[in-house]
């Protein structure tokens, strides 16, 4: 999907066009996330499967800001930079990071969900960004994890 598809002189229906693409596109995305999760629950330095899930955090942002759905964007963002992290470290926490990955993908689920449902991005998790901030932090030594929440 091109970037800034939604932009100026879009009109209603295009833009109804547009956003029934992105909830295809991001209900398939994240299914894929969700089995790279459970592949990363088995073993946490799987790291096609951290590159699986950086990737489809990476193309929800980038389909959610084309659209200005600034919390879906918000929460992707967060999530692809704890991502980034864990590929740098070359695998994930295997207790608080494995638990945070799964609720940054129940919360993605949701605002797709309520995209969905009523046509807007819900409001932003402002908790569950922040700990995925936290989470994300560089660490003071590089090749560290990052630290933990």
């Amino acid at each position: 999907m091109a970037s800034g598809f939604a932009g100026a002189g879009t009109t209603k229906l295009d833009l109804e066009k547009y956003t029934a693409l992105f909830l295809e596109e991001a209900t398939e995305h994240l299914a894929e996330m969700s089995t790279a999760l459970l592949a990363l629950e088995k073993e946490p330095g799987d790291g096609e499967a951290i590159d699986v899930v950086f990737r489809m955090a990476h193309s929800i942002k980038g389909m959610a800001a084309s659209l200005e759905m600034d919390s879906v964007t918000e929460l992707s963002h967060r999530l692809e930079d704890l991502m980034d992290g864990y590929r740098a470290a070359g695998r994930v926490d295997a207790t608080e990071g494995i638990a945070l990955l799964f609720r940054s993908l129940d919360g993605l689920e949701r605002m797709v969900e309520g995209v969905r449902e009523n046509g807007v991005a819900p409001a932003l998790d402002d908790g569950l960004v922040a700990l995925l901030g936290a989470a994300a932090a560089v660490p003071e030594n590089e090749g560290e994890p990052p630290k933990k929440i």
